[in-house]
């Protein structure tokens, strides 16, 4: 290449740049010097009175402050140790002064400012200025600065323009002007405050350096942007604010964003008084806070062109504001659904997966973005041919889903040709057009660099322009339609400095003054500023660009969309771009940092006007987080401009790709849902905001800023007046600080009221969790949401009502097409006026222009806070009241009615009024011990009302909420904990020992996914312990993920709520008026889910599910036979609850407390107790110490609720979730320990009497069952055995007894005897008794040594009893003085089984031992015949507490039949307690020391039967139902205990078949044979004085059909064992109601008198007395009749079938496979018969089971794995047998010799055998019955121990 020479202009700017470079030289050795080049003001002294720090203004802006620069200034020096305060600040003798007089105008004033000597900081001031003053209406001021010579820059606003009017009158404000030095003063007119000072700093006012500081009233500054304000209300310590649009993305620096907005506001104080600023000015410039307070506005250009806005509150502000700049666009419907979004999805394909996937979930979802990745190399109106080939199809694809396309533009053009070669022509046209910005000769366009590379830059303030650009846009959209615009990159953004020329020297470029910009230099990332465009140089205009190319884009829309509103969204704004566009945050990142900041960005926006707002949801750069993205989709659920948007190169962030199942999809649907739900109201608050500034997203401040606290809330905001988010912003946390303002509130998912306001809360979001809150007071229009707003339109409506504390509420609905233009000013829209007062709903219709095409009606309203039920609505029109079928919902917890059946036409005026009253249902009752009076009720402050026509509903009833309440919340991740404080003022009449302890604990802990723990304590007084072993993990284990609950407390008044997640089911709600805590008297209730609630023990009960309509009942153990309402020998009080969709949970009150005691050490897997070793296989457990329930009762309510009341202890409630009855079950038995594995033979039947007169009729009574041959294989001795009824005696009429029990033991049968626990005291050679004082065992007074001493069975020696007399007469003449084993104590345990060891293995004379193989335990509630002690009790207020619960004799007290209450018992570890805290756990505490004991002495299994239990009794043993009637109502109530006892987790129960007192009679004991022959523990008993009631003992017939049916129960006993398993090992039950298999059938909720084995064998026995027939009930399963083998035809209903005397009905249900073995007389003979299986095939030809079988007798054989288990599976034409577990070999190489298969089809030609999938031989035969379809295998070789596959065990005859 030849030499280049150098034109005449490079020379001229190389001589330039030379002179530039000197000059500059120059000046940096005056500064290294320490002189400055300022110029002065000869002999300027600078007038420094003593300014306060906080009101300097800075002299020295533009660079460190020097004592020497301060001195040519002419400013005050002063250091501070603070280097942000200024040290050089500005004399009072700088700025203006007024010259002459004030001037009046037609608007107002003006004046001639001159300025006064002084040294000039930048140069070039100007020395005579203008001011102008306008009172332009009664709240807006306005004041400009100009220059009266030189025309300057000014904005040329599209609304801000000159203003013509005349002066305001009745001004708000006083404006006063300063003579020497000039101000400006504006003071309020009302108050005399003043809100404008600019006399606390100097006007500067040169060409390219104007200032103006103005001192305010207040430092709640809010505004100025765009910046990112890491708070809303701005920090005064000197902080400095550049404003110059730039493409920088958010951070924490202190940068210049893509926008400015110079206005701020001002609250004033707490009245709500409140002003705003504005300077219309769009040259760079700074703005400064001071902690004075004080702001100064910079700039280096234009005018000074100040608006001030007065209002009476801040919104009033906004709309001032708003009225002079322009008002919002008013976004089209779809606009405000959900939006996707990301920068280069790299193909269509791959955009279209993302919307299928997001479409696949069900995510509600409008619109899809595409970024510049579709366009040709980033060209606009141009897209890649290659990678989004079918973009010109993409808007159909979307609008056939009722989905939007918008797509990307930013302004850059490239100037280079298309990849094809041709020219570009978008650039060509522009060009020919000439509607760039040029260079500084206004010739030459100016070329940069933008993404296409290099560009040039359209000059949107050029008409040609806007006309070039919308010409643009339509061809692109005639090739690829879309549906709104998204403009970028306007600040306008250069990626190299200026040009790719560079920008020249000169003041525009670098100007004397350069704001605090980012990187201090003016065209960095942007164009020269001496760049020419129409409005002026870019030095002026360059903050206009993007507010210009939003105008030129807004015609685009109209000229493509003419009539509708599309969308438009750009990223740099000014003044008023709000009426043109919306705005996103910019290009954030994914940091919780940025997910913060968004809150005060938002804010901003809506302050200046832009409420259509949002920040880029799971953030824009950066990989985001499933928890990141998981809490901002919470959040961004609630921006107004809702969009999820990401970079390249980062992963993809759309719900979806985190999984359909995910929490973050669930969360975001379920947020999302609540947006659309709600987008009439947001639409509506758009629309107020279009006509009249109102903010949509409103800083809290701005509705309560009477409220100091809320001056500097900012991680919360407000739709509106009425919806409060609050989000979650921080990582790991699930408990945020939110601010609750002085109003009613409610949770937006419940409608409950809140219970706190106007203070600060730990309110608990899990991670599917956002804060949401509905303001009393408004009424929120809503729409059923769809997953588009085109399909939501079409949806019904609705009114959320959400009432204040007046019972009042008011709201507004706007409504029209959604998107067409000019609506508002046309008038074609619907507008609604709502208004509630005194029930009464007024719906206006104030303008109706408009039908919408879908017939909306309003079809449901909701309203919160309805104290009382809502009995009646009437709907009226015009006064007519219109006829209307409508369904109302009342729901008491959260007060909340739902009325639902409306059809309210869209668009018409309505009145609704409705009808309240308060429930009976919802009394609780204030009085509830005996004898209530008005004059008692009203003492306690509860009301009186008697309901004559119902006595059971209580007349007495609170009407107050209970007096607790909750403060100091800690959430952990694994629960909480809060304090709960009694507030005296609304303390009731109270006795000493039932005053409210005023502060207590609540504990609230998540053991478990299924299982948590609220336990509520006094914590400064440390209650009793005693140790329950419970199985809980050593530390919580759940996670929030995967909980089934969530808990919140309610704090004032006091409650806990419980719900289900997957449902939001609450389950339980204690926040209810009874709650009390007191020393002697506890008292809570809940709401519960249904009516249909099973459990609470041990009474009896006419029904299995509990009756509701104000039933009590007593729990508290006592020797009573079951009677109704009378508390009997056990304490369980466990409930299990069905909820209305049929999910299942439970819950367990245990009284105790933790407090300061001492808790058992943990060894491994073991917890160490003082008398025994709890061992726990698996996850590591620990035991929980919980302690005894004290004399409770229970009311059922039809609420429905329940009420507890106990008498002392502490509330520890545990509660599982299921979700089904039997998981249930199977949670509580994991918490309470798994029931017993019983001995096989205990599984055999039994007998026993109560008066036997010796043992030889016992032997008579053994020999007649053999000839009968009935199966039999235990007998049993009651006390009669007992010398004087003794324990461990033998009396003289049963000396024969160790040899019977030997005999019959080797006829294979077993011997149970009888132990009670009183011990007589009258014997002068008793080793019990006295051995039992040597060990001191025995219960005594207090602080004494004296056994108390009461009576029960055994007599005194040396008498001669008179059997004549009543029993009780024997017993008060004859008894003994009885004492009482304390088996809590480690030395009872010892002396217990040293008892029965002695008993079992006599050391004195072997031929006197009694080889039993179980105990019977009885009488151990304790069971006493006096009341409480022979000499009667000692303390009157533990025996007759203040308050006697529901128990039977309860005038009594709590002596009746037992022992003292202040009886003295010591804990294992030695602490003492009362018998009055312990008295329940009495039969516990003796159980497991008595299996211990049998097992020591007999080397077996063995099995223990308790009449007392207590929740985990069953791990030690079983429980019959204690002394039952001989009547024919006792056989269902059999069938009911014992499925509450299969709940308690005891499946090892019975009844006494035949009845225990009373004579039988023999039908009644023959049909309760049949059923007791299906009792896990199957026990003939009845009392002496009756007559014989065993099988052998009526007649032959009774004979044959008691074999008949103990053949069938022994035949099955293989399959019951394996059912005994099952419950031993994963807690399933044996007796199971139909409910748990059956759920989803309602019927089988209250079915009782039919019941299941396991899942498989169903037993519907007769009750009824000469019944021939049973009205039986079968669920919708495949029924096969157990006798004929046939599928019965009929499922899923009630049919009356035949039960003649000798049949009960079994049915076998398809499914399932049972085992059998061939019966014998005893398990001995039986367990060594043939084996077969039974194949009950369901609708599909599927069927499994299992069978469990070990040696029947082992201790802890399934724990030490030395057991069988197979598995059995039909599935079509295979059943495979499969063994599971191989550690036990029988003995008697048992076989399966026979398969019956039910239900087969057809014929079978052929059985195939295979083992480890080999053929074997097998010789078998084969039967068929057709009629049937019952196929019979028998004769085979299936071993016992051997896995099989049988093939074609049957076919279809077409296959073979």
């Amino acid at each position: 290449m030849g030499k280049r020479k150098f034109s005449g202009l490079e020379i001229t700017l190389i001589v330039l740049f030379c002179l530039v470079a000197i000059i500059a030289c120059v000046l940096i050795g005056l500064l290294a010097s320490g002189q400055s080049g300022v110029k002065t003001t000869a002999k300027f002294s600078p007038e420094c009175p003593n300014i306060s720090i906080a009101e300097r203004i800075d002299c020295i802006p533009d660079q460190v402050a020097t004592k020497s620069t301060c001195t040519l200034r002419g400013c005050c020096w002063s250091p501070e140790s603070d280097t942000s305060v200024p040290w050089c600040f500005f004399a009072s003798n700088h700025g203006y002064k007024v010259d002459g007089s004030t001037r009046s105008t037609q608007a107002g004033f003006e004046t001639t400012l001159t300025r006064l000597p002084s040294p000039s900081l930048f140069g070039n001031d100007i020395n005579t200025v203008l001011l102008t003053g306008e009172y332009q209406t009664p709240n807006r001021f306005r004041f400009k600065i100009t220059d009266p010579e030189t025309p300057r820059f000014e904005v040329p606003h599209e609304h801000v323009r000159s203003f013509t009017g005349s002066a305001a009158s009745k001004l708000n404000y006083k404006v006063d002007v300063k003579q020497n030095p000039f101000g400006i003063v504006v003071t309020r007119v009302s108050n005399g405050r003043v809100l404008f000072d600019t006399t606390i700093g100097p006007l500067q006012y040169a060409d390219q350096f104007l200032q103006l500081s103005i001192k305010l009233p207040s430092s709640n500054i809010y505004g100025v942007g765009e910046h990112v304000h890491k708070q809303y209300r701005h920090d005064v310590n000197w902080k400095t604010w550049p404003m110059f649009s730039r493409d920088i993305g958010p951070s924490g620096a202190m940068h210049n964003l893509y926008g400015v907005q110079t206005f701020f506001l001002c609250l004033e104080d707490s009245t709500g008084a409140s002003f705003g600023v504005f300077l219309m000015n769009s040259n760079a410039m700074e703005f400064v806070v001071q902690p004075a307070p004080a702001v100064t506005y910079r700039t280096i250009g234009g005018i000074l062109d100040f608006y001030i806005f007065l209002g009476n509150t801040p919104e009033q502000v906004v709309q001032e504001y708003l009225e002079l700049v322009g008002l919002p666009e008013l976004p089209s419907y779809w606009s405000l659904g959900f939006q996707l979004s990301r920068w280069n999805y790299g193909s269509l394909d791959e955009v279209k997966r993302v919307v299928e996937r997001n479409r696949a979930i069900g995510l509600p979802y409008d619109a899809q973005i595409t970024d510049i990745d579709y366009m040709e190399e980033k060209k606009d109106f141009t897209y890649d041919k290659v990678k989004f080939r079918d973009l010109p199809n993409f808007a159909a694809y979307m609008h056939d889903y009722g989905q939007k396309y918008i797509i990307i533009l930013d302004p850059a053009i490239s100037i280079q040709n298309l990849v094809d070669g041709s020219p570009y022509g978008s650039y060509v046209r522009g060009e020919s057009k000439k509607v760039w910005i040029n260079e500084s000769d206004g010739v030459t366009a100016l070329l940069g660099e933008v993404w296409p590379g290099e560009s040039v830059f359209p000059d949107f303030t050029n008409p040609d322009c806007t006309s070039w650009w919308v010409e643009e846009c339509k061809l692109f959209y005639n090739v690829v339609p879309y549906d709104g615009i998204w403009i970028d990159m306007n600040e306008v953004s250069n990626f190299v400095k200026g040009s790719k020329k560079g920008c020249v020297q000169n003041d525009l470029n670098y100007p004397p003054f350069t704001p605090s910009i980012l990187d201090k230099l003016m065209f960095s990332k942007t164009l020269c500023m001496d760049a020419v465009q129409k409005w002026g140089k870019h030095y002026d205009v360059h903050s206009l660009y993007g507010y210009s190319m939003a105008i030129s884009t807004q015609k685009v829309i109209k000229a493509l969309f003419p009539g509708k509103r599309s969308f438009l969204i750009s990223r740099s704004t000014f003044v008023g771009s709000g009426k043109h566009t919306g705005h996103w945050l910019g290009d954030n990142a994914a940091t919780w940092d940025h997910l913060k900041w968004a809150i005060p960005g938002m804010l901003d926006f809506n302050l200046f006007g832009i409420p259509y707002i949002g920040a880029d949801i799971c953030g824009f750069f950066d990989n985001t987080t499933e928890e990141l993205c998981r809490r901002w989709m919470q959040v961004g659920a609630f921006y107004p401009f809702a969009r999820n948007h990401n970079a390249e190169g980062f992963i993809p962030q759309d719900p979806a790709v985190f999984g359909p199942d995910s929490v973050l999809v669930k969360t975001s649907k379920y947020y999302l849902n609540i947006r659309y739900t709600l987008l009439p109201y947001l639409y509506t608050l758009f629309y107020k905001a279009h006509t009249q500034g109102d903010t949509v997203v409103r800083p809290v401040l701005h509705e309560f800023y009477s409220d100091e606290v809320t001056w500097s809330v900012d991680r919360q905001f407000l739709w509106g007046p009425g919806l409060l988010v609050s989000p979650v912003l921080d990582p790991g946390v699930d408990v945020i600080q939110a601010y609750i303002p002085d109003a009613v509130w409610y949770e937006y998912d419940t409608g409950a009221k809140m219970s706190v306001r106007k203070q600060w809360t730990d309110m608990y979001l899990p991670a599917d969790k956002l804060g949401l809150h509905l303001r009393g007071g408004y009424i929120y229009p809503t729409q059923q949401p769809a997953n588009t707003t085109v399909a939501s339109r079409k949806n019904p409506m609705g009114l959320i009502i959400a009432l204040d504390d007046n019972n009042a509420a008011s709201g507004h609905l706007f409504w029209d097409d959604g998107e067409s233009t000019g609506t508002v000013e046309s008038k074609a829209y619907i507008y609604y006026e709502f208004t509630v007062s005194n029930n009464v709903l007024q719906m206006t219709a104030i303008n109706s222009n408009y039908t919408d095409p879908n017939n909306l009606k309003f079809e449901e309203i909701k309203i919160l806070g309805a104290l009382q039920e809502i009995t009646a609505v009437t709907v009226s029109q015009n006064n007519v009241v219109e006829s209307s079928l409508l369904n109302i919902t009342y729901y008491p917890s959260e007060k909340v009615a739902h009325i639902t059946g409306l059809q309210l036409e869209l668009g018409k005026s309505y009145t609704v009024k409705w009808t309240q009253q308060l429930s009976v249902n919802e009394r609780f009752n204030c009085y509830p011990s005996p004898d209530p009076t008005k004059e008692k009720c009203e003492q306690l402050g509860c009301v009186w009302e008697q309901v004559t026509s119902n006595s059971d509903i209580p007349p007495c009833y609170y009407s107050s909420d209970n007096a607790y309440s909750v403060d100091k919340v800690e959430y952990t991740s694994s629960g909480f904990t809060a304090n709960l404080t009694f507030n005296n003022a609304k303390t009731r009449a109270n006795e000493n020992f039932t005053t409210p302890i005023s502060a207590l604990c609540l504990e609230v802990k998540y053991h478990l996914n299924h299982m948590l723990q609220f336990k509520i304590y006094d914590y400064q007084n440390a209650r009793y312990e005693v140790p329950v072993p419970l199985n809980l993990p050593s530390s919580p284990t759940s996670t929030d993920k995967e909980r089934l609950y969530e808990v919140s407390v309610q704090k004032k008044p006091f409650g806990i709520q419980v719900r289900r997640k997957s449902t939001r089911t609450l389950i339980w709600d204690s926040q209810l008026p009874t709650f009390t805590f007191s020393d002697m008297f506890i008292q809570i209730s809940t709401r519960l889910a249904s009516q249909y609630i099973y459990g609470f023990g041990e009474t009896e009960h006419t029904m299995f599910r509990r009756n509701m309509s104000w039933h009590t009942w007593g729990m508290f153990t006592r020797d009573q036979p079951p009677t109704y309402k009378l508390n009997s020998y056990g304490y369980q009080p466990f409930y299990m609850a069905l909820e209305e969709d049929g999910n299942a949970h439970g819950v367990l009150l245990l009284n105790s407390n933790a407090m300061g005691k001492k808790t058992f050490t943990l060894f491994s897997q073991c917890v160490l107790f003082s008398w025994s070793v709890f061992c726990n296989s698996g996850e590591s457990r620990h035991t929980f110490l919980i302690s005894l329930p004290l004399f409770p009762d229970v009311t059922f309510q039809p609420t429905p609720a329940l009420t507890y009341r106990t008498t002392g202890g502490i509330l520890d409630f545990y509660m599982v979730l299921g979700p089904t009855p039997e998981l249930v079950v199977q949670e509580y038995t994991a918490l309470i320990g798994r029931p017993v594995m019983p001995p096989y033979w205990s599984l055999g039947f039994q007998l026993c009497r109560y008066g036997y007169r010796n043992d030889l009729e016992i032997a008579q009574l053994v020999e007649g069952m053999k000839a009968a041959g009935i199966p039999y294989d235990v007998q049993y001795a009651d006390i009669d055995h007992m010398e004087r009824q003794l324990d461990f005696t033998i009396g003289t009429h049963f000396a024969g007894l160790p040899a019977l029990i030997n005999r019959i033991k080797e006829d294979g049968m077993r011997f149970i005897i009888i132990l009670d626990p009183a011990i007589s005291a009258n014997e002068t050679n008793y080793p019990t008794y006295s051995r039992g004082v040597q060990d001191d065992v025995f219960i005594k007074w207090p602080n004494t040594n004296d056994i108390i001493y009461s009576k029960v069975w055994p007599f005194l020696p040396n008498v001669q009893v008179n059997e004549s007399l009543p029993e009780q007469t024997q017993i008060q003449i004859y008894g003994a003085h009885a004492a009482f084993p304390d088996f809590f104590r480690n030395s009872t345990v010892g002396w217990w089984k040293r008892e029965i060891l002695e008993f079992y293995n006599n050391p004195t004379n072997a031929s006197r031992s009694i080889k039993f193989d179980g105990l019977w335990i009885d009488m151990n509630e304790p069971a006493a015949f006096l009341n409480g002690a022979i000499d009667g009790c000692r303390n009157d207020l533990l025996n007759m507490p203040p308050y006697i619960p529901y128990l039977g004799y309860r005038s009594d007290g709590l002596t009746v039949k037992t022992l003292c209450m202040e009886g003295q018992q010591y804990l294992p570890d030695g602490t003492p307690v009362r018998h009055y805290d312990v008295h329940s756990l009495y039969g516990w505490s003796q159980t497991k020391p008595t299996l211990d004991a049998l097992q020591s002495a007999t080397k077996e299994r063995g099995i223990v039967i308790t009449r007392s239990t207590y929740p985990s009794s069953g791990r030690w043993a079983g429980h019959w139902l204690g002394d039952n009637t001989a009547a024919w109502d006792q056989l269902a109530k059999s069938v009911i205990g014992m499925m509450e006892f299969s709940l308690f987790g005891i499946s090892y129960t019975g009844a006494d078949i035949c009845g225990f007192f009373k004579d039988s009679e023999y039908e009644l004991c023959l049909r309760w044979m049949q059923l007791g022959a299906f009792y896990p523990y199957s026990r003939n008993h009845n009392q002496k004085g009756t007559r014989k009631q065993d099988p052998a003992s009526w007649n032959s017939t009774f004979e044959e059909i008691s074999r008949n049916v103990l053949n069938i129960r022994y035949t099955l006993l293989p399959y019951l064992y394996t059912l005994m398993y099952d419950a031993h090992a994963h807690g399933s039950t044996v007796i199971r109601p139909m409910l748990h298999e059956f759920v989803e059938d309602r019927t089988t909720w209250e079915i009782y008198e039919q019941f299941l084995w396991g899942p498989a064998l169903l037993i519907s026995p007769v009750m009824q007395q000469n019944a021939v027939t049973v009205h039986a009930y079968l669920p919708n399963a495949r029924w096969y009749d157990y006798y004929t083998d046939e599928d019965i035809g009929f499922r899923g209903q009630f049919k009356l079938l035949p039960a003649p005397l000798e049949r009960i009905n079994l049915h076998i249900r398809g499914g399932y496979i049972l085992a059998w073995q061939r019966p014998a007389n005893t398990t001995f003979y039986s367990r060594k018969n043939p084996m077969g299986l039974t194949v009950a095939l369901n609708d599909t030809l599927f069927a499994d089971g299992q069978l469990y079988w070990d040696d029947g007798v082992r201790i802890d054989a399934y724990e030490d794995g030395v057991y069988l288990l197979t598995s059995f599976t039909a599935n079509q034409n295979v059943l495979d047998i499969t063994v599971l577990h191989h550690g036990y070999t029988d003995p008697n190489n048992l076989m399966f010799t026979e398969i019956k298969v039910l239900g087969v089809p057809t014929s079978v030609k052929q059985v195939t055998v295979l083992q480890n999938g080999v053929t074997i031989a097998s010789s078998h035969t084969m039967d068929y019955n057709n009629a049937k379809k019952v196929r019979c295998h028998r004769q085979g070789n299936a071993t016992f121990t051997t896995a099989y596959v049988l093939l074609n065990l049957w076919s279809f005859s077409s296959q073979l």
